[in-house]
C-alpha cells in the first residue's frame, strides 16, 4: 500500500464528541451509516436519566432501541455501567455512547475521538483512531485480519479480546472503538442488497433480534466524509 497520507485516501470516517458538564454529560457520533446523540443526568455517582436520540439510523426498526437504553442503564451507577450486560438486546451504538458517556462523564474537559478507514488497496485497508487529533493507534488490515503491527499480524479483528483487555484503560478504550469503527468500515464495500435483509443478520442488536428482523426496513441517508469539506458531527449541535 502507498504511504499516501490517510486523511487524503476514500474511506470511513467515524467522530465521537464526549462533553462533559456540571450534573449531566453529552456524548455524540457520526459516521457513514448513524448518527445518534446519548445524554446522561447524573448526581455524580448514578445516573438518574438517560436521553438517546437517534438523528440518522439505518432501519425502520432502530428508533424503538432508544426507550431499551433508558430502561438499560436508568438508576445505575456510572461505575457499574459496564457490568449492566445487554449489550445485544440494545443498539448496540446507542450502548457504546453511554459507556463513554458514563466513563467521562467526572472529566474536566470534552474528549473527541476521530476514526479513519481507507477504503482497501490491494485489499488492505489502513486504521486510525485520533484522540483530540493526535494519532493514538493504527493497524493494516486485509480481510478483518491485522497485518501490522507485527505483534498482531495474522489475529482477526473479532478475536482481539484478549489483547484489547491486556491495556492500560485510556488504550482499551482507544482499541475497542478502532476495532468496532474498522469493522462497520468492512460495510463500504458489501453491495447495499446484501446488507439489507435484517433476517440473514447475526442476533447482534436491538434490531437483529428475531422478533424484531422481520418487520426492519433500510433507511437512512448514508453520507460519505472522506474528501468532504464537512467533518462528522459539525451540523449537530451539544445538548446538555
Amino acid at each position: 500500500m502507498e504511504c499516501t497520507r490517510l486523511d487524503d485516501l476514500p474511506g470511513f470516517r467515524r467522530r465521537f464528541r464526549i462533553t462533559p458538564g456540571a450534573g449531566s454529560v453529552c456524548c455524540d457520533v457520526e459516521d457513514d451509516y448513524h448518527c445518534m446523540s446519548v445524554v446522561i443526568r447524573h448526581d455524580g455517582a448514578v445516573a438518574t436519566s438517560v436521553e438517546p436520540q437517534m438523528h440518522r439510523a439505518p432501519w425502520t426498526t432502530c428508533p424503538g432501541a432508544e426507550m431499551k437504553l433508558r430502561e438499560t442503564f436508568t438508576g445505575v451507577s456510572l461505575r457499574e455501567f459496564s457490568d449492566r450486560g445487554e449489550k445485544t438486546d440494545n443498539c448496540t451504538h446507542l450502548y457504546d455512547l453511554a459507556m463513554l458517556a458514563a466513563n467521562h462523564a467526572l472529566d474536566d474537559h470534552p474528549t473527541v475521538y476521530d476514526i479513519l478507514v481507507s477504503d482497501p488497496i490491494d485489499g488492505r485497508r489502513r486504521a486510525e483512531l485520533r484522540r483530540d487529533g493526535k494519532t493514538v493507534m493504527g493497524w493494516t488490515e486485509a480481510g478483518l485480519t491485522l497485518l501490522e503491527p507485527e505483534e498482531l499480524a495474522g489475529t482477526r479483528l473479532l478475536e482481539l479480546q484478549a489483547w484489547i483487555q491486556s491495556l492500560e484503560p485510556p488504550l482499551r478504550e482507544a482499541a475497542r472503538l478502532l476495532r468496532w469503527g474498522n469493522i462497520l468500515a468492512n460495510g463500504r464495500s458489501i453491495p447495499l442488497e446484501q446488507q439489507s435483509d435484517a433476517r440473514q443478520m447475526p442476533a447482534s442488536c436491538y434490531t437483529f433480534q428475531p422478533e424484531r428482523a422481520a418487520q426492519a426496513r433500510r433507511v437512512g441517508e448514508i453520507r460519505d466524509f472522506s474528501g468532504a469539506q464537512e467533518q462528522p458531527l459539525e451540523q449537530l449541535g451539544i445538548a446538555l
